[in-house]
């Protein structure tokens, strides 16, 4: 990806907080979430990073729909990836809430912990509960209403085709570097009414993806993304336009400048990097699955239908940080205490058997997956499709300029992101016949 040059951290931007202040959050307990957490599944490392599929099956073989786990550090959680349990944590959030400030185990988490940057409280509406949390997601409902879908597609067109000129010729492409990142950045650069330098959209790009990587650099990048938001929310507050930014900001105008900055960074980092990984993700179904691949050249249903397998099979957000039990509770046969941390296992609650008991259908049709969570804290409405857009969009581009895509390494040879939240791929090499740029 594209390296980050350090930037000051502004005073006045939302960063992580370690152990943060709750005056009525419950005791941490003594032990660690009952089971046996010197054989629990550990969600991270290279074997997790290659083949998470597999680290969920053995998981749900040997715990259940919910099982003790370490998350990065060895810190204890609940996994659950049952489907009916999955459900039942989204929609149940009297007893299962956002705040984090509720988890009994921050006395065992280092201050740099990767994982911190999304988890850590901070004003973001994603953390906030009750009426407040539903006021600041329906304006965020809202100014997505705004969006013209058949505007939106001609922008990623156009962007698709500029993007696409820039390799066309060579016959051989990388397309996480040269694509794949790269529409969905512009798209969002069109959407919340950023600047289109690109210096500076690259910066932003790759300060979201960073702030999701199970490293040390995660906490560094979500701050640059702070930063960055920061100074586009003041411009917009004084001088609103016709785009998510103004929209949000003047559906919220008793929020802080804080709060505002926080909140567009959760639509920011919905909408760029799951957009992202959406298309990378279904561009390797279609080069690498025959069911796909046969019929790369011109069939607008394939790629429907390949976009839809990947959210089921291989969905970009497989897991989520979190909900906090507020209160002793049962769940999926487990005790669970107040102040316990519960992970959603998205991508594992679509590869529940319970679902598929027989020999697999397909998934063509079906959109009852949880890729996109759900509840009162999924995408906000309007948010999927929006997504969908953009990656269809630039998939169908890439297709009929370059309808010969062959992928340039073996499928195993592919490498993926350290990311406990996605599943994203690094590299996605490509050869293809040389064909002209287009006129203009």
């Amino acid at each position: 990806m594209t390296n980050l040059q350090d930037d000051q951290d502004s005073q006045d931007t939302p960063a992580p907080q370690h152990a943060p202040d709750l005056p009525d959050a419950p005791d941490t307990p003594d032990a660690p979430p009952p089971g046996c957490p010197a054989h629990a599944a550990r969600l991270y490392g290279p074997d997790f990073r290659r083949r998470p599929d597999e680290t969920y099956q053995r998981i749900r073989q040997d715990s259940g729909p919910v099982a003790p786990v370490l998350l990065e550090g060895d810190i204890d959680a609940w996994f659950v990836l049952g489907y009916r349990e999955t459900r039942q944590v989204l929609s149940d959030t009297e007893t299962f809430g956002r705040d984090p400030r509720r988890w009994n185990g921050w006395d065992n988490v280092p201050p740099d912990w990767p994982l911190m940057p999304w988890v850590a409280y901070s004003p973001m509406m994603t953390f906030t509960e009750g009426e407040e949390h539903q006021r600041r997601a329906t304006a965020a409902t809202e100014a997505l209403a705004t969006i013209d879908p058949f505007v939106l597609r001609g922008h990623c067109e156009r962007f698709a085709d500029q993007l696409i000129d820039k390799f066309v010729a060579s016959g051989r492409a990388d397309l996480v570097y040269d694509y794949i990142y790269s529409v969905p950045t512009l798209a969002t650069a069109e959407l919340f009414g950023l600047s289109q330098d690109e210096a500076g959209l690259e910066a932003l790009a790759a300060g979201l993806t960073v702030s999701f990587l199970s490293n040390e650099e995660a906490i560094a990048g979500q701050r640059r993304v702070a930063g960055y938001v920061t100074e586009l929310v003041r411009a917009k507050r004084e001088e609103p336009g016709p785009d998510l930014t103004s929209q949000f900001i003047l559906n919220t105008p008793d929020l802080t400048e804080e709060q505002h900055t926080a909140d567009v960074m959760v639509l920011m980092a919905a909408a760029l990097p799951l957009t992202s990984y959406w298309i990378g993700n279904t561009l390797r179904l279609m080069l690498t699955d025959e069911r796909f691949a046969m019929t790369l050249s011109g069939n607008r249903r394939s790629i429907g239908e390949a976009m839809n397998e990947v959210l089921w099979a291989d969905s970009p957000l497989q897991n989520l940080i979190g909900r906090y039990a507020t209160r002793d509770t049962d769940l999926g046969g487990r005790r669970i205490h107040a102040g316990d941390l519960v992970v959603l296992g998205l991508a594992a609650a679509n590869a529940d058997p319970l679902l598929w008991p027989d020999t697999p259908v397909g998934h063509a049709g079906n959109h009852s997956h949880v890729a996109f969570s759900g509840g009162d804290y999924g995408c906000p409405a309007g948010g999927p499709e929006t997504a969908r857009i953009i990656a269809e969009t630039a998939i169908e581009v890439l297709l009929d300029r370059v309808p010969d895509l062959t992928l340039a390494v073996a499928p195993d040879e592919l490498r993926w992101v350290d990311s406990f939240w996605y599943r994203c791929l690094d590299s996605l090499p490509v050869t293809f016949s040389p064909a002209p740029v287009t006129a203009g």
